[in-house]
């Protein structure tokens, strides 16, 4: 349980005194926020921020993560890595695509088509690598039947799983990526997140499976492969963002760019993924989901009828053009997504519940 303690606060003071650091290598080098022109127009104020912030938590989850393992004597485990591994990849294709909106002066980034090439190799590496290294169960990282609260069902195969692997990664990275409009509002509704799946990856491991001789009802079991090696990730991330946080909130010092945003989407669908808790992502990361609906209405609704749903979209900026400060949009945006955490930890808790 050390490991977690060490890679959370690890992960909070390397971004508390990291991020300024790159807070002035960015400036110096005049990396700075692209703001649309059809946006609020106190967004244009926030033109030229430094961006790619998303580089400081990555870096830190990475050293929280290894340092707690070197400090703990406890070795890393595949399931750790995999989801270490989809942040990092998932956060090389966002950074390439903040260099070209900065460097290269071209608003959109890279392409569409090798935006969602560098997705879909960074996903299917993920999942396919996921259904490898089974442990002396024989459980591997992932698993083929879909989860709610823990498995289900029947095996949908590996061909599928990849296939739905696919649309988690990408619908939580998008999701965040989205939501990532306002000084904070991503970076805090993603670190409680963070702080469920360390909740999670705790009890699982607790009523793991494996310790089925000492469980007071076995049935109630989890056969998760790394469930503690999975909080360890869940806390060296939590961590890592809520120290960014300190210089993301308003007035932000830094954003974290897609660099940041398609990182966290990547690491919360792994985490998802290797912790059986597919479906239950949606609700506890609800702000996420809710944000990307308000996109999808918005655009269907001009396509079919001509008119908008929403003053604009994504669903945050609906509500400044109505009048509503920044600060008051993402305060009440972070309580909706406390109230999603507790409601999907309830539920997480009554799925463990029922079977005792």
């Amino acid at each position: 349980m050390n490991q977690i303690l060490f890679a959370g606060v690890i992960g909070l003071f390397l971004t508390l005194i990291g991020t300024p650091l790159l807070i002035k290598l960015l400036a110096r080098k005049g990396y700075g926020q692209y703001i649309r022109d059809d946006g609020p127009r106190e967004h244009h104020a926030k033109r030229g921020t430094p961006t790619m912030g998303g580089i400081a938590f990555i870096l830190a989850t990475l050293l929280a993560y290894f340092l707690s393992k070197v400090i703990t004597g406890k070795p890393p485990t595949f399931s750790g890595l995999l989801v270490l591994g989809l942040m990092t990849g998932m956060g090389v294709v966002g950074f390439l695509d903040d260099y070209i909106k900065i460097v290269k002066r071209r608003s959109l980034g890279l392409r569409a088509k090798a935006k969602m090439a560098g997705q879909l190799i960074v996903g299917i590496g993920f999942a396919v690598l996921a259904l490898q290294f089974a442990d002396n169960r024989n459980n591997t990282p992932a698993s083929t039947r879909l989860s709610f609260v823990q498995d289900f069902g029947w095996s949908i195969g590996p061909v599928l799983f990849v296939g739905w692997a696919l649309f988690m990664i990408l619908a939580m990275s998008n999701g965040v990526n989205l939501t990532d409009g306002l000084d904070g509002l991503a970076t805090g509704a993603a670190t409680m997140v963070f702080g469920a799946y360390t909740f999670i990856g705790v009890w699982q491991f607790q009523e793991s499976c494996a310790n089925a001789q000492t469980l007071t009802n076995p049935g109630a079991c989890y056969e998760v492969r790394d469930p503690l090696d999975l909080a360890v990730v869940a806390a060296a991330l939590m961590g890592s963002c809520f120290g960014f946080l300190w210089w993301n909130t308003s007035p932000a010092k830094i954003f974290m760019g897609d660099t940041g945003s398609l990182a966290l989407g990547g690491a919360l669908a792994g985490l998802a993924i290797c912790s059986r808790t597919e479906i239950l992502v949606a609700l506890l990361g609800g702000l996420f989901v809710l944000i990307t609906m308000s996109v999808v209405i918005q655009v269907g609704s001009f396509k079919l009828t001509g008119k908008r749903v929403f003053r604009m979209a994504p669903l945050q900026h609906h509500f400044e053009l109505k009048g509503w400060s920044e600060v008051l949009v993402v305060v009440r945006f972070w309580i909706i997504q406390g109230m999603c955490v507790i409601v999907g930890l309830g539920l997480f808790y009554a799925g463990w519940a029922a079977k005792k």
